[in-house]
């Protein structure tokens, strides 16, 4: 991985809107390297898709993500990948992470209720045969995420006075 590469990825991460032109600008390159340096690293699964993040709060859609925290026996050879591989090809699984600490895996879920998160995990993920434990926390709020500030504070239109 060379500086330019990295330097690209540290703007892509935080908005992956930015255009090929624009990221040449900003880092002084021609647009021909951001595009061949982007190619290269979506080829070599650096660069892995691109999202767009939405605060489903303000949609008017009901939406229930849930962090929830998995003990495992791992299997012999196969360490946690095969299980961790096994829960993330489940559509409502929108992450799986390998954690150290009390607990082996983190699944970040959504679901349209409470209900329909809480019989994904007591119907499918807590009946794998080698889940020992689950923990399950809702997310009520989410102030920041990926780095982006959630909800904005409107500037104060007033002119500060001091004497």
């Amino acid at each position: 991985m060379d500086e330019l590469q990295t330097r690209i990825l540290t703007v892509i991460e935080r908005n992956s809107r930015v255009d090929s032109g624009e990221l040449a600008v900003r880092l002084g390159v021609s647009e021909e390297e951001i595009n061949s340096a982007l190619l290269e690293m979506e080829e070599e699964g650096i660069i892995c898709g691109y999202h767009t993040m939405i605060d489903w709060d303000r949609t008017g859609v009901e939406k229930v993500t849930a962090l929830i925290e998995v003990r495992v026996t791992p299997q012999r050879g196969k360490g946690f990948d095969e299980i961790a591989e096994r829960i993330y090809q489940y559509p409502e699984v929108d992450s799986v992470y390998l954690l150290s600490g009390g607990y082996d895996l983190m699944v970040i879920l959504a679901g349209r209720s409470l209900k329909e998160v809480s019989g994904f995990v007591a119907q499918k993920l807590s009946t794998l045969d080698t889940v020992i434990s689950t923990a399950t926390h809702f997310i009520l709020k989410k102030y920041k995420d990926h780095g982006t500030i959630m909800e904005k504070k409107p500037e104060d239109p007033r002119e500060i006075v001091t004497a």
